[in-house]
This record gives structure tokens, sequence and C-alpha cells, in this order.
């Protein structure tokens, strides 16, 4: 079987739905699927054509971005149209294109319909784009209308990534909308070491931290609020370490004191050996995500979870037994669950603990392509 997968990042782009694609790829090809992957050529140091130990081929097509985070093809350049039309020269068996507003599940469609290939579609968004930016939010909100809601009503079926990403799926589409959660590669986060120098630098503190990519859609602002509103004498106990790059840094590293310290973007084995260490994780995000990965990887790493119910976190948290589930991304309820969690060192352990049970227990990626080769029809 020949399986073409229209992604609108890969590695080495740093992000989840990156991750998310590259294991999904790497376990259908581990099941004797010949897979390709069409993505931008970003960042644009990589390779144009590699294919990997997996015999994964990957084809990365000239893009830009003229919105931070938002590729689109470059339209004008002969090169694209090159690679693009090779495709259809080629045959596919499925498509499967991912998050309904990236210029690349358009490919997707344009794609399957041409070559009537079955085209199956990965949402990953629960919630119609939340950035700082008002103008585009709503040429956001205009393409989901418009252009979104095709993704979902010519799919030949739609995948939801948690059961938030199910329900904003439904206002498009009432079709059946299976839930398969992604899996994790837990064994890369074992290996990764724990980041000692932080650790020893701050070993007579409480480590919070937060590790992701930094734009309003995390909120990750109301954490800062959160740590800078705490009380003095929980306030000099704590530091909050943010590790991630995005449109917002810059904003964000002017509200910060001396409580709180920014790295910027780091390598992703360094993000596990930030979650190893940390007490606290904060999952802040407003609506919108599908599954936080770094959620699930910090919960994998035994931190005790502070968590909006965004970004999936209904689905895998339990209030006071594998974290503490905040109503909304608000700093004065976060500053109360981290009080909460200083104040009672055996909540905290036991949601440490028990939120690493359950991500063992559930995200195994074996179940998840067990559940996706039924949908492929392999």
């Amino acid at each position: 079987m020949r399986l073409l997968i229209f992604s609108p990042y890969y590695p080495p782009h740093i992000g989840g739905v990156e991750n998310y694609t590259q294991e999904l790829a790497e376990h259908l090809a581990g099941n004797n699927i010949n897979v390709t992957i069409f993505t931008p050529h970003l960042p644009e140091n990589s390779p144009k054509i590699e294919i990997t130990k997996e015999k994964i081929t990957i084809i990365r097509f000239p893009s830009f971005e003229i919105i931070s985070n938002y590729p689109l093809p470059k339209f004008w350049s002969w090169t694209f149209w090159k690679m693009f039309s090779n495709l259809f020269k080629e045959k596919f068996d499925v498509t499967i294109s991912q998050t309904r507003f990236f210029n690349t599940s358009l490919l997707a469609l344009a794609y399957a319909k041409t070559k009537k290939v079955r085209w199956i579609h990965i949402e990953h968004g629960s919630d119609y784009i939340n950035v700082s930016s008002n103008f585009t939010n709503k040429i956001a909100r205009a393409y989901d209308i418009l252009i979104g809601n095709l993704i979902f009503n010519f799919s030949d079926i739609n995948i939801s990534i948690s059961k938030a990403v199910e329900k904003f799926i439904n206002k498009f589409n009432k079709r059946i909308s299976p839930v398969i959660y992604r899996g994790l590669n837990l064994a890369e986060i074992d290996s990764a070491p724990s980041n000692k120098e932080l650790q020893e630098k701050y070993n007579n503190r409480i480590i919070i931290a937060f590790t992701g990519r930094l734009y309003k859609w995390k909120g990750v602002e109301n954490s800062i609020k959160a740590v800078k509103s705490l009380p003095e004498e929980i306030k000099k106990k704590v530091i909050f370490i943010i590790a991630g790059d995005g449109e917002d840094f810059e904003k964000l590293q002017k509200t910060i004191d001396t409580s709180i310290i920014m790295l910027g973007n780091v390598p992703r084995n360094e993000a596990f050996g930030i979650q190893k260490i940390a007490d606290i994780y904060i999952h802040s995000a407003y609506p919108g995500g599908g599954l936080a990965t770094s959620l699930l990887e910090a919960m994998y790493c035994k931190c005790a979870i502070i968590a909006t119910p965004n970004e999936g976190a209904t689905d895998i948290i339990e209030d006071k037994r594998n974290g503490l589930l905040i109503s909304e991304s608000s700093p004065d309820l976060i500053r109360k669950s981290i009080e909460e969690f200083i104040l009672n060192k055996e909540l905290m352990i036991s949601c440490k603990n028990n939120a690493h049970i359950f991500i063992e227990k559930n995200f195994s990626w074996n179940n998840s392509i067990d559940k996706l080769l039924k949908v492929i029809g392999k």
C-alpha cells in the first residue's frame, strides 16, 4: 500500500503537529506501508527531498510564511508546480491531510478529488484560530467558513484527535468522526537526560514549567501573571521556566520578573529535560487546539499538571487525581492552583505519579495505529 500525507510542517521544523506526523509516518512504515510526505520547505536548510532510514520519502516544496506559523506554497515558483504535478504521476492508495486551516489540506482536496483517491482528514483543531492579531483571526474565521467547511465535507472521513475536536467538526459536518488519540514515543522521552544545570541552579526552588510555541492560543501570559501575583512567601520559593519561541516571545519577555526565565527555542530532547526536573507544569491554553503534545509529555515526565479544559485536557485530566483542572485560562485560577499544590505536597506527589501511569497506559502508538489501519483499510 502507498500512502501520501500532506503535512503543514515536518521535522526539523519544531512543533506538535510535526512530531505527530513524523511518529505517525514511522509507525505506518513499520506496518509495510510506503509513505510519502508532501510538506513546506521550512526551515530552508532542510533537504528538498529526503528518504529516511524507515524508507519514508519526504518532498519539501518551496514555501513562505506571510503570517507566522501559516506556510503557503510559493505559487509563482515553477519548482512548486513541478513537485505538485509529479504527485499526480504516482499511484497512491490513500491520502491524508492534517488540520483544515493549513493550505496543505486544500492541496490534499485537489489531489484526492482529481485522482479519485480515498482521502482521510485528521483534524488537530477544536475551535477557530485565536492569535494576537484580530485581523489574522478574522481572516482565519472566514477561511474556516469557506475552505475549512469544504475540507470537512468533502473528505471521505474526518478523524478527531480528541473529543473537543470531534465536537468542533460536528459544527460543520454531522458524519461520525472517530476519536483516535495520538501515541507518544515513550522510549525517546525516557532516553532524554534531565537538565542537571537548571536543576542544580534552582535546587532550592519549586520549578514550574511550560514548553511549547508562544502565541496567544497557549495563554502563557496568564501563567506569567499568576506567578507574579503569588504571595511573596510562596513566590520566593518558585521559578517559572518557559521554553519555546513564537510570535508572542518578545511581548511576553517584557512582562516577566526575576521569578521567571524564558529560554527561547530549545531542541525537543532539551524540552523533555526541562519537564523531567519540573514540579508543576501549567497548561494555560484557550479553546482551539486538539490535544497538546507537550501536556501529554509533561504528564509522562511526572509533572503535577494545572490545566484549563482546552486542547484536549478534559479527555485526560481528572481533577485532583492526575492534575488540577481549572475552568478557564485565568491568572487568578492558575495562581490558586499553584498555591494548592505547594501547600499540599501529598496531592502534588499523587497527581505526578497518576499522570505518569495514565499516559503510559493509554497513549501507546500501537493502539492508535491499529485503529488508524482499520480506517485506512489495511
